[in-house]
């Protein structure tokens, strides 16, 4: 921008959440940077009694209002714009989860390539994948048809063959589709979206099957050749018929979007493009986690083999921390959570044990009231982030199949798996957001949880976001990323500090480190935790010479020399090894208890 007539002055956003709804108020500061002013939330009234999204929106801006000392809303309760002198605003944005967000069932032909492609597109356009349909999954036509119609979906994504091939399998999954005519969940007033991303040479036969059934949209194939996946025009289409026939239908909703100025986004979506905004403008690989009541979510931006920025998300439906905290618990096995409550061993039994997770089970909402509590309700968030970054590895790969030429036929008896994205070595920033990270009472909490949890190697930089305000600046992004990049960095991230963890299991390493403080140099042993104050204003300087049972990201027995910056918890050194062995031949109650110990986990 050219003049200040021209520069966004100040930024209204709000997240129409399950339950909260939050607003945030962001101004451009003489300096020529945009910083958060304040913070407001109210209830989400999307449901009765309200029935209106507005309604909590207005509530959410009150708070703001008030707290910034400047008038946003006029006497009709709508929000003021353009800024004139102390009252509106310029410009503003929304996203929302509301009412469950975007539910979406997925077709393709065949499992592992053009129905793992669509999953893909769904995820990173911020829905829950419900169930995938293929041609190839096992299941009879009759029983695919009970499926979709017992799920009922908020839309439908059907892909399928490469542009050119064949049309046989297309045509068996649009009649499928047609046969099910599922209806959509929030009513009969419309009829169920369905977009077509398959190959083109069967867009006629797709619409002669669908059309005057459901909505149909057609658009590019999002896997025109088996090397190649064009994901993006599906994302953008999903996006657009969540509002157009989703959103739009829920109460309140047609109201928000003509405030808004630009499209309002589904709020995983959001944080998704902030992820890719800080890889894209920072040129780094990141992976971010948002782990929620119900479901966790992991976003990543890794290099494929030709250097190309690669974003993935998954959605993990079934593990978070209070409402399918007992999925949590059943997945990851009763074993695996005890095996982080060893601290309290000494005081419980097992069994006790035990009941305590029963208890947490059956009152999931609860906040924890004692140590004992809300070290039960970590070792159980470890094992939700565990499980989800496992998912999201399995579906972060490389294309698969795409090394040799085959038939149709051998694309169905695939099963090899692609290579992942992910590479943890490689990987500069982890960020962290939901209740138990960003509020946890300690920080050295959250960076704990998410080293145990993601296992990161090598040089590792960590931060939670401080207040879950990443939904509203991943829109803000699509609009002006330099503000919203400048407000993600300054207000939103707490860096929590670097990780180093050698890859690699019974080795020791040798650690350099020029502090402000001073030199420290040290011979560290397998299985240790340290843990080196290095204030988040300041860098260090660290080298480390590992033997030839650890890596630290050169090669086994290699030296690294690196500049490091800090953060509130300060340089995490972890030698417990890659990957990290639990088991209760290796460690005991008095690792466990050192571990705590360096990190000050909690209070003696």
């Amino acid at each position: 921008m050219n003049s200040e007539k021209e520069t966004v002055r100040s930024i209204l956003a709000t997240d129409c959440g399950s339950t909260t709804t939050k607003a945030i108020l962001i101004e451009h500061q003489p300096n020529g940077e945009y910083h958060l002013t304040v913070r407001g939330e109210a209830p989400t009234t999307v449901e009765a009694p309200v029935e209106d999204v507005t309604a909590g929106v207005i509530n959410a801006v009150t708070e703001v209002q008030e707290l910034a000392d400047r008038r946003l809303l006029d006497d009709n309760q709508r929000i003021i714009k353009p800024q004139a002198g102390n009252q509106g605003v310029d410009l503003y944005i929304s996203t929302s989860s509301a009412g469950g967000g975007l539910q979406m069932m997925v077709a393709g032909v065949v499992r592992n390539l053009t129905a793992e492609s669509a999953e893909r597109a769904a995820l990173g356009a911020g829905a829950i994948v419900m169930d995938i349909i293929s041609s190839n999954d096992g299941r009879l036509p009759h029983e695919k048809i009970d499926r979709i119609r017992q799920l009922r979906p908020d839309m439908l994504l059907l892909s399928g063959g490469t542009d050119g091939g064949t049309t046989t399998h297309v045509a068996e999954m649009a009649e499928i589709l047609a046969a099910a005519n599922p209806q959509p969940r929030l009513g009969t007033s419309y009829q169920m979206p369905v977009i077509y991303a398959g190959n083109r040479e069967a867009r006629g036969i797709v619409a002669d099957r669908l059309e005057g059934k459901m909505s149909l949209e057609i658009v590019d194939n999002l896997r025109p050749v088996l090397e190649e996946e064009n994901l993006m025009p599906t994302r953008l289409k999903i996006q657009d018929q969540f509002l157009e026939h989703v959103m739009a239908h829920a109460p309140g909703y047609k109201k928000l979007m003509s405030w808004a100025d630009v499209p309002i986004m589904p709020t995983p979506a959001a944080v998704g493009a902030i992820i890719q905004t800080i890889a894209d403008q920072e040129q780094i690989q990141v992976v971010g986690v948002d782990i929620g009541g119900a479901t966790t979510d992991v976003f990543s931006v890794f290099r494929n083999r030709e250097d190309t920025p690669v974003f993935n998300r998954t959605v993990s439906a079934n593990l978070g921390m209070s409402y399918s905290i007992s999925n949590v618990v059943t997945e990851a096995g009763i074993e695996n959570v005890l095996r982080w409550l060893r601290l309290q061993q000494e005081s419980s039994s097992e069994v006790s044990l035990g009941n305590q997770i029963k208890n947490k089970m059956i009152r999931p909402t609860t906040i924890p009231q004692t140590i004992s509590d809300l070290i039960l309700e970590q070792a159980i968030a470890r094992e939700a982030l565990r499980l989800a970054f496992e998912q999201h590895k399995s579906l972060a790969v490389e294309l698969r199949g795409v090394q040799q030429q085959r038939t149709i036929s051998d694309a169905f008896d695939q099963t090899e798996s692609g290579r992942s994205l992910v590479d943890l070595l490689s990987l500069d920033l982890l960020v962290g957001s939901g209740g138990v990270l960003s509020h946890a009472p300690r920080r050295q909490q959250a960076m704990m949880m998410m080293i145990d949890g993601f296992q990161p190697e090598g040089f590792t930089q960590l931060a939670v976001d401080s207040i879950f305000m990443m939904p509203q600046l991943g829109v803000l992004a699509q609009v002006n990323p330099d503000a919203a990049t400048q407000v993600f960095k300054r207000d939103c991230l707490i860096h929590l500090g670097p990780c180093l963890a050698p890859v690699g299991s019974g080795g020791r390493i040798k650690m350099t480190v020029n502090l402000p403080t001073g030199t420290i140099t040290e011979e560290i042993e397998a299985g240790q935790i340290r843990r080196y104050p290095l204030d988040a204003d300041r860098t260090a300087t660290i080298r480390i010479e590992p033997n030839h049972r650890f890596d630290v990201g050169a090669g086994q027995g290699m030296a690294v020399e690196r500049q490091i910056n800090g953060g509130i918890v300060g340089l995490v050194v972890d030698t417990r090894g890659r990957p990290l062995d639990l088991s209760d031949q290796n460690i005991s109650h008095d690792h466990l208890t050192q571990w705590a110990e360096a990190m000050d986990l909690y209070p003696a």
